[in-house]
């Protein structure tokens, strides 16, 4: 009688789990802020440049960091000259 009730209980509870963001870091932003409260920290991928991020967290218990996932401009594989390797 358990096995069955425990397999309702363990289906139910897979079905209305909720998706999860795990990513905090932003790919499409190269700066990001990182506040802290008495209620933990976060991370807020939105920023373009340093000076902005720093405008923000002035006067807040914050830091700017580099975004490590950030994927801005990437070179782009083009054609190598002829004898070149």
């Amino acid at each position: 009688m358990r096995i069955p009730a425990l397999t309702i209980v363990g289906v139910a509870a897979l079905l209305t789990a909720a998706p999860v963001r795990a990513q905090t870091y932003d790919p499409a932003y190269p700066i990001c802020i990182q506040t802290y409260s008495h209620n933990g920290s976060a991370i807020i991928c939105r920023f373009t440049s340093m000076a902005q991020c720093a405008a923000t967290a002035s006067g807040r218990a914050a830091q700017c960091i580099t975004n490590p996932y950030y994927g801005g401009a990437r070179a782009t594989a083009g054609r190598r000259p002829r004898g070149v390797y």
